[in-house]
């Protein structure tokens, strides 16, 4: 993965969720989803944007670059995969999301691969 923080990716996760709605996504969507100030927001959309992560154009439509989308891609099945184990193993809904986000940004993509394999071999029994 790249050098980018976790604060980084939960945005291109955010970022990759709104715009899979249809709609545009601009900084004040990704404010209200994640719960952050539109200062905040609009720091981080520079941050990201100049280590070419995001496209933002001149109307504020912010899109995922190739790199962007593949981080976000890449975090956000990490969040799937940790929340549905997490569950099958009697976690409510809510702990086991909270959870995942925290654990989904730490673990290597090592243990991940062999985290997944074992949850699938586990889901397919």
């Amino acid at each position: 993965m790249s050098n980018l923080q976790e604060s980084g990716e939960m945005y291109l996760e955010t970022i990759l969720l709104l715009s899979e709605t249809g709609n545009q996504v601009r900084a004040i969507e990704i404010s209200k989803q994640m719960g952050f100030s539109k200062p905040s927001v609009s720091r981080a959309v520079g941050l990201l944007k100049s280590d070419g992560f995001i496209l933002v154009d001149k109307d504020g439509n912010i899109t995922l670059t190739d790199e962007g989308r593949r981080i976000a891609e890449k975090i956000y099945d990490r969040h799937k995969t940790i929340t549905q184990h997490l569950m099958s193993i009697g976690v409510d809904e809510k702990t086991a999301a909270e959870d995942a986000c925290k654990i989904e940004h730490v673990i290597s993509d090592k243990s991940f691969e062999a985290f997944k394999k074992h949850t699938l071999k586990e889901h397919l029994r």
